[in-house]
């Protein structure tokens, strides 16, 4: 079964350059283009695609408030497209519930990696650069006296689970966290679908902003 996929960008380049790289794949299937937020939300709509790569900067409902409105209207999981990994539009995207980001000046193989990592559930962590990102917003939010999430809400978990987490919050794979604590991957993934259960999370992203919010993992730890 194909992946399907809708491209939202206002530059036809852009646009059209990602579909061909991804409608080239077997299994992937670019269901639609869109040039703005509100094209690419009715998109979403009437397609019903796996995964939305959608532009940050984009006129009339730019990708951010598009991206609220698909993650919270539908299953549909979103990348967000941005030129500056510094963006700090990437930082409203990751509480509105995009799954990850990737530059657009991406590699080809790493395009399509991310489409089919982000269809399968998972999430865009891998770059060292988003965990960055992350680390970075909620310091700057603590500064600002407006941290979303308190440290009582961790008591939910067990003591497995709460390591599982800080582990997803340090950037670790469910391979890699299993070799860590000498588990098999099925247990791992049944430990992080039960922390993103109990905290009311939609998907990894959020697990790490929430890790650092409560202060399970402090930005700039290793």
């Amino acid at each position: 079964m194909s992946i399907r996929v809708v491209v939202a960008d206002d530059q036809e380049l852009v646009r059209s350059g990602f579909s061909m790289i991804l409608q080239a794949q077997e299994d992937i299937e670019v269901v639609a283009e869109a040039g703005d937020g509100a094209e690419a939300v009715a998109a979403v709509h009437r397609h019903a695609p796996d995964v939305l790569l959608l532009d940050i900067r984009m006129p009339g409902t730019d990708g951010l408030e598009a991206a609220r409105q698909v993650c919270a209207q539908s299953s549909c999981r979103v990348v967000m497209l941005t030129t500056f990994d510094l963006d700090e539009y990437v930082y409203e995207a990751l509480y509105a519930g995009a799954s990850g980001f990737l530059l657009k000046d991406v590699r080809r193989d790493d395009l399509v990696h991310a489409v089919r990592v982000v269809a399968a559930g998972d999430s865009l962590l891998a770059p060292a650069v988003t965990r960055r990102l992350v680390a970075d917003v909620v310091r700057r939010r603590r500064e600002e006296a407006t941290a979303r999430v308190t440290p009582q809400r961790l008591d939910a978990l067990t003591a497995r689970e709460a390591e599982i987490l800080r582990m997803l919050a340090r950037g670790l794979t469910n391979s890699e966290i299993a070799t860590t604590l000498f588990v098999s991957e099925h247990t791992v993934k049944t430990h992080v679908s039960n922390v993103l259960s109990k905290l009311g999370l939609r998907d990894r992203v959020q697990a790490v902003i929430c890790a650092y919010e409560t202060g399970l993992v402090t930005p700039g730890a290793p």
